[in-house]
């Protein structure tokens, strides 16, 4: 069944056509990669589904209800968390309270920062940003200062937050950008594993051909605003017009 459906999205500036008539669909419970060289529409695409552009023609059904004209915070409502390329922390508090924030967003539909020490009181917000720090292993970590964290912690405590608000698609934006490959290994094994305990859907934008390969079971390719591509990871390896629009020619 698919969760999230685009439907003959397209989006222009000026005299640039960004998305051009975009069909896709996500399939509740996959992992769906979109990838595409530089330029090819995908961070337009994605700003489309989570309300910080809307399309200017077209449609994104999001588990039955229409994503456009929502406002990001409405569209985290619904169900849909997401991993920025930067990971979108709060430097000045601690590991285990921007988890707290995360897991009060969700149930009060808004960030309330001054509320740190009455959520410090309420044992079921406690232990439920414990949990999600165990299972991104952050726990031990819980009250060291969210700035001094290195860069694939703070992916991991990113994750954490996106877990709390128990979101049924999950994006990712270059969720191992800037990463060493070891840490970029531990980002893959830490969505294996978020994949095997939790029944997430997950859209990931990657450039990393090792993490599309490793977590995806379905790819779309973005050339030029257009999807060229759709299949399995095995079908899209040997596609000739996915190496063309990467690579500048047709291949044999």
């Amino acid at each position: 069944m698919s969760l999230l459906t685009v439907k003959n999205v397209g989006k222009r500036f000026g005299g640039l056509q960004a998305l051009n008539d975009v069909n896709l669909q996500v399939e509740e419970g996959s992992v769906h990669a979109i990838i595409g060289p530089n330029g090819a529409g995908k961070s337009t695409l994605l700003n489309c589904f989570v309300g910080k552009l809307m399309p200017d023609t077209g449609s994104v059904t999001f588990d039955g209800t229409s994503l456009l004209g929502l406002k990001p915070h409405e569209i985290n409502q619904t169900g849909v968390s997401r991993v920025f390329q930067t990971p979108e922390i709060f430097s000045d508090l601690t590991v285990f309270e921007n988890v707290m924030i995360s897991c009060l967003s969700k149930r009060d539909g808004a960030f309330k920062l001054n509320a740190i020490a009455a959520l410090k009181s309420q044992n079921d917000i406690r232990n439920h940003a414990e949990e999600m720090l165990e299972d991104v292993g952050l726990l031990e970590k819980r009250n060291m200062n969210s700035s001094s964290m290195s860069r694939g912690d703070k992916r991991r405590l990113e994750m954490a937050m996106c877990l709390a608000q128990d979101p049924k698609l999950l994006l990712l934006d270059e969720p191992t950008a800037g990463m060493s490959r070891a840490d970029t290994n531990n980002t893959i094994e830490l969505l294996q594993e978020i994949g095997s305990s939790r029944k997430i859907t997950k859209v990931i934008i990657e450039h990393d051909m090792h993490v599309v390969f490793s977590l995806a079971n379905k790819i779309s390719v973005l050339a030029q605003g257009t999807v060229i591509a759709e299949d399995s990871p095995e079908n899209i390896k040997g596609n000739p017009k996915v190496k063309e629009a990467y690579l500048g020619e047709a291949q044999p």
